[in-house]
């Protein structure tokens, strides 16, 4: 994936041709393809150099199951495959999405009838994910991403929790503290519902101010200032805005510092966000929760997944070009051989004999049926 100067370069993934790089985090790259077959536009997710190990692996293969298995929620990126380049990469080829909400609440607000529009559709998606037993673990503005239509979609389960189980190293301290609930960044949990529940509420408070709940009180302030902050967890009000009382009201009981003071699950703060649309006169938003029925339940995955191994080798055709050429004296003689047998020469003949036969039998058959009517 780097070169000799360090440069990245593009993966190698066959059926895709590349456009360009869309950005890059801690542990993967993210570009621009075109699938040739269906055409379409495309992000490919590829996993890092440096964190391409078991555990670096673990973790990309739980992200690849776990969008794969909710990709039926219309709030969340669909997956389309998941495979290993044929310069070895192991990558997940998902829906292409133009932007993500944290270009549009960087400093700048959010209208609220889309905060909660976004609201609802990203409770949804993830009360649906709390039923098949999956726990995001991540979620802030730039990982709410926004669909070509403008619809949010929730993506990037890269330190996804399944059964109860951290996948991959590192992942148990793995947080993004502006939007990290107290008990997550003291340390008491990795993630629970209610982590989660926090998580989605100050994402949803930076759309409506266009900063987190608990930020920096300074450009200057350091991570261990926000972080005393937040485990402090005194709420303020939308800056600035007027007639907000009541989504204040709700989101302050969604980042309460006491978990038990939360909205018991994001089903039930998806209603809190429906209820505030009828109070502002805001068209309802669907809450759009997938019956367990159609999505498989992390619990019931059994076996051991074996090692991913890409079908498309990058020097197979070349290879066996270079093979042939290295003993065009073998393939002259062999030639010779096929022509002074007869045998080729023959076949076309045969063939014709055997087509004439079988038109001169159909002729019969039909002239016997005329012949009985």
């Amino acid at each position: 994936m780097t070169s000799s100067s360090g440069a990245r370069t593009r993966p190698q993934i066959s059926g895709f041709n590349y456009v360009r790089p869309l950005g890059s985090g801690g542990f993967a790259h993210v570009y621009q393809y075109e699938q040739d077959m269906p055409r379409r536009v495309v992000a490919i997710k590829v996993l890092k150099d440096g964190v391409a190990d078991a555990h670096g692996r673990a973790a990309f293969d739980a992200e690849a199951d776990a969008m794969a298995r909710l990709s039926s929620h219309p709030s969340i990126v669909s997956i389309y495959m998941a495979s290993v380049s044929s310069d070895g990469h192991p990558f997940i080829a998902m829906e292409y999405c133009p932007e993500s909400f944290r270009t549009r609440s960087t400093g700048s607000v959010v209208p609220l009838a889309e905060v909660l529009d976004a609201g609802v559709r990203l409770a949804g998606a993830l009360e649906t994910a709390h039923q098949s037993g999956v726990l995001h673990r991540d979620i802030k503005p730039s990982n709410v991403l926004r669909a070509t239509t403008g619809r949010p979609l929730l993506a990037d389960f890269g330190i996804v929790s399944l059964r109860g189980q951290m996948r991959g190293e590192y992942t148990d301290r793995a947080m993004s503290i502006p939007w990290a609930a107290p008990e997550v960044v003291t340390g008491a949990t990795s993630g629970t519902i209610a982590s989660e529940i926090w998580a989605l509420g100050a994402t949803l408070y930076t759309f409506a101010a266009g900063q987190p709940p608990f930020g920096r009180a300074t450009k200057k302030g350091t991570d261990h200032e926000l972080m005393a902050r937040i485990s402090r967890a005194k709420y303020t009000p939308v800056p600035g805005a007027q007639g907000y009382e009541a989504f204040d009201s709700v989101m302050s009981r969604a980042v309460a510092k006491d978990p038990a003071q939360r909205f018991g699950s994001m089903h039930e703060l998806g209603l809190a966000m429906q209820q505030l649309q009828r109070h502002y006169g805001i068209d309802v938003t669907p809450l759009d929760v997938v019956s367990s029925t159609w999505v498989t339940p992390a619990t019931t995955v059994q076996g051991v997944r074996g090692p991913t191994i890409s079908s498309v080798q990058p020097n197979g055709r070349a290879a066996k070009r270079a093979a042939l050429a290295a003993a065009p004296a073998d393939r002259t003689r062999t030639r010779k051989r096929a022509g002074s047998s007869g045998g080729g020469a023959m076949k076309p003949a045969l063939i014709g004999v055997g087509a004439g036969v079988a038109v001169l039998a159909v002729a019969g058959v039909v002239v016997a049926l005329m012949g009985g009517l």
